[in-house]
């Protein structure tokens, strides 16, 4: 019997295997045709002619194959040495030797005929027999859709060796690498249900906020009797605070005193009351409500007694909110525990264990369950708000922008143009990308920039037969790179030229655009041939042939497309056999390429003026109408991007402008297939940076990223006076470079701000502020080349380059991006000390 029926569905399949691979004139891949879904698209509505067209003539296929036709998918069944008959489509004959392994699934002859390719064996045999008892067979067969490429892949994989000694090793690396799954498998899932175990054992925290209110006159004192063997006291005050260190003889503020009696010892025969003083600044007006929280370490179970005092020029009443929380740990057991964890993720990353999104994630899982076991468990609605939503609305506004923008063959056209400019050399046509990149960067969120030039740059390095995989490395680095040189290019930047306290100190918007300005030129005129030199022994044309290439991408996008397609139905499940087919029948053509095929590297194209030309005529922009909408949309939300830094009474965060953005245009193009776009969305990469976010901030309730500033503090004060300021620039920049490259440097930044002013403000230190802050800038930038997960836009990068079947990896990108940010970090170290040190600069 006939699977459900559904007369309009047309399957419309990349028109790369139909026409055969032209070389560099091939610039279509099967993703550029039918988007991130992959080449695969049920179009509703196939044209009046082929619908009034009935079935005419009838065929045989073996068991177990199916063909598709008007009324959806057809399979055979052969039952004791009988065949069933299946009718041709249209009036076009199915002719086997016509069809080869590199045949489209679905093909459309000039007279409206239809050519398609079976499941397995071309041939034909005859006989009729009706359909009806078939249904159950079909149930089991199709059901299998997914297995049908291990089981062929090993079939052809055996049937070519015939070697024993070649067998017997394929048979222990086949077990090897089971046993390696199996194994993968039962650690993660052991850690998973510890720390789940772990995570659900403990309470979230549930202490009650106390509300009081202090005056010059009037002080608040609270004794905590509960506190028992607990290693640490942490406390939690509201108020209407500012950050930063103050100037005790004209500010306003509030004096916390943490006293507890330490019991004699072996050293001591006396009790001794240890008292810990914490210092807040209130703000002027009295208006904004800040939540503050510090750790005290303390020394017995014995009561607590918290007293809180206010220095106010005024007999005014200053209102507060206080909560505390005892931790079972002490800081230095919690700053291991952080450290575990990290390094866990990061070799789950590296080695390719599992994916990086799902590495977040697990690492996520796991300092929640250490926040729990310390006994600072936080609650569902507190997880959430950790996660920084205005970056996800920009990364999901600016994907659906350019899901949109994609459709117009603007990508295209861009790519053949940045062919012509380069007249068919690579390094000049690299240097012009990196350049317009960097310069963009400086002024755009380094992740739209990544987002608008990665369809480009893959475009184009299809068309001159380059591994697209190094040069969108390059153009990441240098993305980070431009995006330091202004103070609205790079999330720490903005962090820094918005506190209020180092604008007091002279550092606003207009001061350090100038001074990195200048530093990042430098920087980036460096860069170039340091680049050229990590790529000197690269070879950035593929080594195989253009056709060998494109036939490996084109497996790659097939697997991927049927990996993604649901067997919910029937039906779904054979379109899931036929990509599976296909794909091995163009893995067997490869090996057949791979056999006869003599290596020999491509040598830039000499023929450039004849393939731009044949390249023009082929890509067009598609929609005109579409294109222009697209450009304006565009151009409002770069130009509000642009004045939501300089105007202050436009109330919309980056998030926002690119959600408005994606809005107006989904209205303008009136866009019919939303799911289409939402398929072009990188939910993985979403999902992965709210996965980060938790992560980091549970890294930071674990007084990692306190530590690390503590800890850099206590070197700088360690250093000879006479040479404390060279070795503090040396040490806060690399600090923050190599600190930015492994966690977030969003909050890393934020947390070194006051550990840097406080220190600047240390009668015993007597170091000034600008230089530190500089220092800070250029680590926390230029660190962000160090690794994959450095920096938003490299895995914004990685995963566009992944959809489109060129993802590289974590270890690919560290070699070439640490050691440029070794290398450009030693030249911004350079120009620091040869401003603040050489010329007195900011002193």
């Amino acid at each position: 019997m006939y699977l459900e029926n559904k007369s309009n569905l047309e399957i419309e399949m990349s028109q790369t295997s139909a026409q055969g691979h032209q070389g560099r004139s091939s610039l279509r891949s099967p993703e550029a045709v039918a988007g991130n879904f992959g080449e695969l698209r049920l179009l509703q509505g196939i044209s009046e002619r082929r619908d009034t067209q009935k079935l005419q003539q009838s065929a045989v296929l073996p068991s177990g194959q199916c063909v598709l036709h008007s009324e959806g998918f057809v399979p055979v069944r052969q039952e004791d040495g009988h065949s069933f008959s299946v009718v041709n489509i249209l009036r076009g004959k199915t002719n086997s030797a016509n069809l080869s392994e590199r045949s489209p699934l679905l093909r459309f002859s000039q007279d409206d005929s239809i050519t398609y390719m079976t499941l397995h064996d071309p041939s034909f045999v005859g006989g009729e027999e009706p359909w009806d008892n078939s249904a159950l067979d079909l149930e089991r067969r199709y059901r299998l859709g997914s297995e049908v490429t291990s089981l062929s892949l090993s079939r052809s994989s055996s049937s070519e060796k015939s070697d024993p000694l070649d067998n017997l090793n394929f048979r222990l690396t086949s077990s090897m690498k089971c046993c390696f799954k199996v194994s993968k498998i039962a650690t993660i899932f052991t850690i998973v249900v510890l720390c789940s175990l772990f995570f659900s054992m403990y309470p979230d925290r549930d202490n009650p906020w106390r509300m009081l209110a202090v005056s010059s006159t009037d002080s608040f004192s609270m004794n905590l009797t509960d506190f028992r063997d607990n290693a640490l006291l942490k406390l939690q005050v509201g108020g209407p605070f500012t950050g930063g260190m103050i100037d005790l003889t004209n500010q306003e503020y509030i004096l916390i005193q943490v006293e507890q009696a330490e019991q004699p010892g072996p050293r001591r025969r006396r009790t001794q009351q240890v008292i810990h003083n914490w210092t807040i600044p209130l703000h002027g007006e009295r208006s904004d409500q800040i939540l503050m929280t510090k750790t005290f370490e303390m020394v017995s179970s014995d009561p607590i007694v918290i007293t809180i005092q206010a220095f106010l020029q005024d007999d005014e009443v200053v209102p507060l909110s206080m909560t505390h929380q005892s931790l079972f740990v002490s800081v230095e057991t919690q700053v291991a525990i952080a450290g575990i964890i990290l390094a866990g993720v990061y070799v789950l990353i590296i080695f390719e264990i599992v994916h990086r999104t799902l590495a977040a994630m697990l690492g996520s899982l796991a300092a929640l369950a250490a926040l729990a076991i310390i006994g600072d468990r936080p609650s569902l609605v507190t997880v959430v708000e950790w996660i920084d939503y205005e970056t996800l609305a920009l990364l999901f506004g600016m994907m659906v922008l350019v899901a949109i923008f994609s459709e117009t063959g603007f990508f295209d056209y861009c790519a053949v143009k940045a062919y012509q400019l380069s007249r068919g050399r690579v390094w000049p046509m690299i240097i012009i990308l990196c350049l317009i990149a960097a310069i963009l960067s400086a002024f755009l969120d380094n992740v739209t920039t990544m987002m608008l030039f990665t369809p480009v740059t893959i475009r184009l390095c299809e068309v001159l037969n380059l591994d697209p995989r190094h040069v969108l490395i390059a153009e990441v680095i240098f993305t980070n790179i431009g995006g330091a040189a202004t103070a609205v290019g790079d999330p720490p930047n903005v962090i820094i030229v918005s506190n209020q306290d180092l604008r007091k100190e002279g550092i606003d918007f207009a001061s350090f655009t100038g001074y990195m300005f200048l530093g990042i030129c430098l920087v980036l005129v460096s860069s170039f041939p340091l680049l050229r030199m990590l790529y000197w022994n690269k070879k950035l044309y593929n080594k195989e042939s253009i056709e060998i290439v494109e036939l490996k991408h084109e497996i790659l996008v097939w697997r991927q497309t049927a990996q993604r397609i649901n067997p919910a139905s029937r039906e779904e499940t054979a379109v899931k056999c036929l990509l599976m087919q296909k794909v091995l029948n163009l893995e067997s053509l490869l090996r057949k390429m791979m056999k006869t095929f003599q290596r020999q590297i491509s040598q830039e194209d000499k023929n450039w003026e004849q393939n731009i030309q044949e390249l023009q005529k082929k890509h067009r922009i598609t929609d005109r109408v579409l294109l222009v909408k697209c450009v304006s949309v565009l151009a409002v939300v770069i130009f509000m991007f642009f004045l939501n830094s300089f105007v202050p009474s436009i109330h919309l965060d980056l998030g926002w402008i690119a959600i408005l953005g994606a809005l107006w245009l989904l209205v303008l193009a009136d866009i019919q297939d939303f799911e289409i776009i939402l398929h072009r969305v990188e939910w993985a990469t979403l999902l992965f940076f709210a996965g980060l976010f938790v992560l980091m901030e549970a890294l930071a309730q674990l007084q990692l990223i306190d530590y690390i500033g503590e800890q850099t503090a206590l070197l700088i004060k360690a250093v000879p006076e006479d040479q404390r300021l060279a070795i503090a620039i040396i040490l806060v920049m690399w600090v923050s470079a190599l600190a930015s490259s492994l966690i977030d440097n969003i909050p890393f930044t934020a947390t070194m701000i006051p550990v840097l002013i406080n220190l600047s403000q240390d009668a015993d230190v007597n170091l000034p502020v600008k230089p530190l802050i500089f220092a800070l800038a250029m680590g926390a930038c230029l660190g962000g080349n160090g690794t994959l997960i450095g920096a938003s836009a490299n895995v914004v990068c990685a995963g566009i380059a992944e959809q489109h079947g060129y993802g590289f990896s974590f270890v690919e990108f560290f070699r070439l991006g640490f050691p440029m940010m070794i290398m450009t970090c030693m030249i911004a170290m350079c120009y620091l000390l040869a401003t603040h040190i050489g010329l007195g600069w900011n002193m």
